[in-house]
């Protein structure tokens, strides 16, 4: 089944490419998650106002993407969570929160999307996350969860 990707997937494409999927895995999946929708010949002008829509989320240029990777590797983010005895974590810290810290930090907003943690984190301490700031540029940045 063809169909028109309104947000990236990773492993199949970016919002605005048009793929070929299973059948299946287009209608238990894709579809309904909101995450591709079924290619008509009409819907040349969804693609030109997806990709549109992308380019004006995305960092401008490659310049300013090193400008943020600067200000967001410069220092440390505090990242405050409810947390248990023996500094156990009520659930993991989810990338909303470490996007609401890195905008109170740096002074950057950061689309929540584009930060990739690699293990859940659930435990007070020093983490690294990598944000994909730029198709060329992304930034590994140190986080320390504290308890609030």
């Amino acid at each position: 089944m063809k169909l028109i990707l309104t947000q990236e997937v990773s492993g199949l494409g970016a919002a605005g490419d048009v793929v070929e999927v299973k059948d299946g895995y287009a209608r238990n999946y894709l579809i309904p998650r909101g995450d591709g929708i079924r290619w008509s010949r009409g819907g040349e002008k969804t693609i030109e106002s997806i990709k549109s829509a992308r380019a004006s989320r995305a960092l401008r240029d490659q310049d300013h993407a090193v400008e943020v990777k600067a200000k967001l590797e410069a220092n440390p983010v505090n990242v405050a969570v409810k947390a248990g005895q023996g500094g156990r974590l009520f659930g993991a810290v989810t990338v909303a929160e470490i996007a609401g810290a890195l905008a109170d930090t740096s002074g950057e907003q950061v689309d929540k999307r584009t930060i990739v943690v690699g293990n859940p984190i659930k435990s007070l301490g020093a983490h690294q996350v990598s944000v994909k700031l730029h198709d060329e540029v992304s930034a590994s940045v140190a986080l320390n969860v504290v308890a609030v």
